[in-house]
């Protein structure tokens, strides 16, 4: 059974770092995208930064250059390294995957509906 399960959220200053991480198990899959989604209450769930198979990643604009997505395959790993954290990027996380052709290609531009599986989320809280 595939599963995602995120870590490492917490509270932090602005301008602080955290880094998540996504524990995949279950798959199976040679082709795929890995992404990070995040919602903030009242506001909708937006991508924020994706990875696939081969390692071409792709960033929302507002955290460019301040997020790091990246894979540890042999761990089935994905993680987040999120710095200059700013208020405006508190929210809920979540780790999603979307598989097969079809899926890497949409869900390396956000196209939530097309991601298969989806973890629990971690919190992330940013304080000016």
């Amino acid at each position: 059974e595939e599963q995602l399960v995120e870590s490492g959220g917490g509270s932090v200053e602005s301008g602080g770092s955290l880094t998540l991480s996504c524990k995949r198990s279950g798959f199976h899959y040679s082709d795929y995208c890995m992404a990070w989604f995040r919602q903030a209450p009242g506001k909708e769930r937006e991508g924020v930064a994706a990875i696939n198979e081969g390692g071409s990643t792709n960033y929302t604009d507002s955290v460019k250059g301040r997020f790091t997505i990246r894979q540890d395959n042999a761990n089935n790993i994905v993680v987040l390294e999120m710095t200059d954290l700013r208020p405006e990027d508190t929210a809920m996380y979540y780790c999603a995957a979307a598989v097969g052709l079809w899926g890497r290609w949409y869900g390396m531009h956000f196209s939530a509906d097309d991601f298969n599986y989806w973890g629990q989320g971690t919190q992330v809280t940013v304080s000016s």
